[in-house]
């Protein structure tokens, strides 16, 4: 029996280290590393800053300064993100002190409440992290699907120059060029990876 809860808790333990890692993570949303010769420009945006890197390796981030600038939807995420960090913690203090192995938490009918309790946690916590990253998801394809949702969809590169070029027409009087009025419909589903 102490084989399966010392291997429940390591499996909680590392959920937790997983969870605080893509908390803390830059790239929850990036921009296409489609090969282009022209374009060698990537966007990483995370919940606590936003990146840019380009191809000769350099790297560049602006931290999120006020939380009254941040969209609606990122401080959600990051509010359900730090509570599934929070009762992923006490989730796993609950766990070491619930193990027969141990000897902090009294008797083992005492031990078996504070286990469940540890489970109860650790299922909420998932809970919050799931809604979060669901959450986020779905911001993300919705806006990138969204025919008027213009303003992400011109800083991406997506194909190369033909995808920045598809926005933008040539007047037939030869004289520039100038926005189309409507959306392109040339945006591929590989935006986001």
């Amino acid at each position: 029996m102490s084989r399966a809860q010392i291997s429940a808790l390591v499996c909680g333990v590392g959920g937790f280290g997983a969870l605080v890692a893509a908390t803390t993570s830059n790239e929850w949303k990036v921009t296409t590393r489609a090969s282009s010769v022209i374009t060698a420009t990537w966007v990483y945006q995370g919940l606590w800053m936003n990146c840019a890197g380009n191809a000769l390796g350099s790297f560049h981030c602006r931290p999120h300064f006020t939380i009254f600038k941040v969209e609606g939807y990122i401080q959600a995420c990051r509010g359900l993100m730090i509570a599934a960090v929070s009762l992923g913690f006490f989730g796993s203090i609950f766990a070491l002190f619930g193990m027969k192995c141990t000897k902090v938490g009294g008797s083992d009918k005492a031990k078996a409440k504070i286990a469940c309790l540890a489970g109860i946690v650790f299922i909420l916590s998932g809970l919050c992290s799931m809604t979060g990253c669901s959450l986020y998801a779905n911001k993300i394809t919705t806006e990138f699907f969204d025919p008027l949702f213009m303003e992400q969809k011109m800083g991406y590169t997506y194909n190369g120059p033909t995808s920045v070029m598809s926005s933008r027409t040539k007047y037939q009087g030869g004289e520039g060029d100038f926005k189309t009025a409507g959306p392109s419909k040339q945006f591929d589903k590989n935006a986001y990876v």
